[in-house]
């Protein structure tokens, strides 16, 4: 049984029922059980003061990776969770790019057994929508839907073949749960290491175009359209791919879409030269940045002004922050050669705030989207801070400026271009489940 704990004076923020003002929380058995102006403390309590600091659900991540079995060098059920912890985070949920990949019952028991053991947080298993996640039969979906998938999908490997892919929504309509496709074309992104833009041709580097991502949207909407399942396009990069988004929500497809923390604040031009205040864009010891390079890759200006603007108007559903942790060798090479992966989930919520600094998003959207809009697309009742609901909650100084040094993450993947950075805002405390875990 954890302690009783009572929040005082915190700023609760709590977009699902939409409150905002200043509130004692009391934490008892594990769960809510006052919310109100004043609570009395007594002897039983600890007391956390959040005076001066937001107080908000535990934030929810639909897309990570935690590498456990079979890469634990990069990372485990264990040093991922505490990660999530320390970014605020007390739901992670997992691809299943394992090796062997998430794709029987015997593997999510696994999984799910490692998480009650060895993690400090909640972890939610996605299964592969193919066997070996190579795209060619689709696994035993309903037996893996019984045993915890809350999702399916390939990850990284697109489910290519249209075939495949119009089953796997087919049986996504019968069971209500999304199927979630990395949306790349491989004859377009073809030994492309990063975005196709001017950057790509000063460094010399083959690129990957936009078109590469949006043909794949386009098709997962249509085949959507033709099943009703639901399609959950992962870590959506692109104008070309918010504008189909947006027009298949109108057409009322089943679909929902995330964005990831690098792509709603970062450019192409990191590549070219890590010193983001140099407008001079020439290639310097700084260029060629490894930690940078990720699949879908970093695009232009443009884009990342289209995602702010999606993310706005509803058009993309949530922020996840595709946490690829990676080893030191995996990254210390030529970038040609380099993994595909940033290391973000302890500086997600800081690097997103930027852009509330910038008046570019409001506060509110920031905590939605990492709250009771990932639970709605998890049908869950976590992300909502309500009496006699679970008692995950975040506690942020929003005021705190850090300067980001990856070798204190608590990940193993110290693979993060903000390395340097000074950022506002880090996470106070987290508590899940009515015991501090950070």
């Amino acid at each position: 049984m954890s302690k009783n704990i009572l929040i005082q004076k915190g700023r609760l923020i709590n977009p699902a029922n939409q409150t905002d003002g200043i509130y004692d929380i009391l934490i008892q058995n594990n769960i809510i059980s006052d919310i109100s102006n004043h609570i009395q403390p007594n002897n039983n309590f600890e007391i956390i003061d959040a005076t001066n600091k937001i107080v908000v659900p535990g934030f929810i991540d639909l897309h990570c990776h935690l590498r456990e079995p079979g890469q634990e060098f990069k990372e485990t059920v264990a040093t991922g969770t505490l990660a999530g912890a320390a970014g605020g985070f007390t739901t992670l949920c997992a691809m299943p790019n394992t090796i062997p990949p998430i794709d029987s019952k015997p593997h999510i028991e696994s999984l799910s057994n490692i998480s009650k053991e060895t993690g400090a947080i909640r972890v939610l298993p996605i299964a592969s929508a193919t066997m070996k996640s190579e795209g060619k039969i689709l696994t035993e979906m309903f037996e893996l839907a019984d045993a915890g998938a809350i999702g399916f999908s390939d990850d990284g490997n697109p489910i290519y073949d249209p075939f495949i892919m119009r089953q796997a929504l087919s049986y996504s309509s019968q069971l209500n749960i999304p199927i979630i496709n990395h949306c790349e074309v491989p004859e377009l992104s073809k030994h492309g290491v990063m975005n196709e833009s001017w950057v790509s041709t000063q460094l010399g580097l083959p690129g990957i175009p936009n078109s590469a991502e949006e043909s794949m949207v386009a098709r997962d909407i249509m085949l959507s359209k033709l099943t009703g399942g639901h399609i959950h396009i992962a870590h959506v990069s692109t104008s070309g791919s918010v504008n189909l988004i947006r027009e298949a929500k109108k057409e009322g497809v089943n679909i929902t879409c995330e964005v990831t923390p690098h792509h709603l604040t970062l450019t192409d031009t990191i590549i070219l030269n890590k010193n983001l205040s140099d407008q001079n864009f020439v290639t310097s010891h700084h260029s060629y940045d490894t930690r940078a390079k990720v699949n879908p890759p970093l695009r232009t200006s443009s884009d990342v002004q289209s995602l702010i603007e999606a993310l706005n108007d509803g058009t993309i559903d949530i922020i996840a922050t595709d946490h690829a942790p990676h080893s030191d060798i995996d990254k210390i090479c030529t970038f040609t050669e380099a993994a595909f992966g940033i290391s973000n989930i302890e500086t997600a919520f800081s690097q997103i705030y930027q852009l509330v600094i910038n008046q570019q998003i409001s506060l509110h959207k920031l905590i939605e989207s990492l709250t009771i809009a990932p639970a709605r697309i998890l049908g869950a009742q976590y992300g909502n801070l309500e009496k006699n609901k679970p008692a995950d909650i975040t506690i942020i100084d929003l005021n705190e400026q850090w300067k980001v040094n990856p070798e204190k993450f608590l990940s193993k993947g110290k693979n993060s271009p903000l390395d340097g950075h000074t950022l506002t805002s880090k996470v106070f405390k987290t508590i899940y489940q009515g015991k501090i875990v950070f």
